[in-house]
This record gives C-alpha cells, structure tokens and sequence, in this order.
C-alpha cells in the first residue's frame, strides 16, 4: 500500500504551534503514523461529516478527511477535547 501525503490546514498548523513541546511531539508522532496508516486502530468516523475521521492523544483530538483517491490526509483540526465538538 502506498503511503499518503499529510497536510495541515493553515489553522491546523496553527493550532499545533500554539500547544505546549510535549503535547506537539506525541501529535507530531501521530500525524507521521497517519501517511502509512490513515485508518489507525482507534480512530472513529465521525457522525455528520462525509470523510471526516478523528484520532484521540490524550486529552487532545486531531480531525482530519482522508482523500483515497489522491492518498492525501488534510488534517483540518487539532484541539483539546473541550473545543472540538462545539
């Protein structure tokens, strides 16, 4: 299986920035994971959304829409489990 390209959102990337070191080490570390395997173990589609899938780290979420076609992951969300689903 070929490997898929991750890209942020320019909030997303934001949104990353903005978190403590340790926090965006362990999502970095997930969002890395994601180009081999954009359908981890433990991620959940979510209700509502066409493609959109959600992966949990801790206290923090990262939603993203995975594009079959083109092998792209656009990470569009990455926020603390409070703001999320608002």
């Amino acid at each position: 299986m070929a490997d898929y390209s991750v890209t942020l959102t320019a909030s997303a990337s934001k949104e990353l920035h903005e978190l403590p070191d340790k926090i965006i080490t362990r999502i970095v570390t997930h969002l890395e994971a994601l180009a081999a395997t954009p359908r981890p173990h433990g991620c959940q589609k979510l209700h509502g959304g066409d493609k959109e899938y959600r992966i949990r780290i801790g206290d923090y979420r990262i939603i993203y829409v995975i594009e079959d076609s083109r092998k792209i992951v656009d990470v569009t969300l990455i926020a603390h489990r409070r703001e999320v689903y608002r």
